[in-house]
């Protein structure tokens, strides 16, 4: 039945990681369904080679935010 509503309304999708600031991994709330921007901003459906980029990405972009010296104002 969740396909079903999918698939005559489209997915609905939420946020379910933030990977960077402009990368993020989305979920559809009905059927499940992952999905990734990829490069070019568009969505892609979130393969076990996109899940392991996203995961070396966050945390390439955590090291490199952890280690920025604290701005004193």
């Amino acid at each position: 039945m969740k396909k079903f509503f999918c698939s005559l309304f489209g997915h609905h999708f939420r946020i379910s990681k933030s990977v960077t600031s402009h990368i993020k991994e989305y979920s559809c709330v009905h059927c499940g369904k992952q999905v990734t921007t990829d490069a070019s901003g568009n969505l892609s459906l979130l393969t076990p080679e996109l899940r392991e980029i996203n995961e070396t990405l966050e945390n390439i972009y955590q090291k490199r935010h952890s280690h920025r010296p604290q701005q004193v104002a």
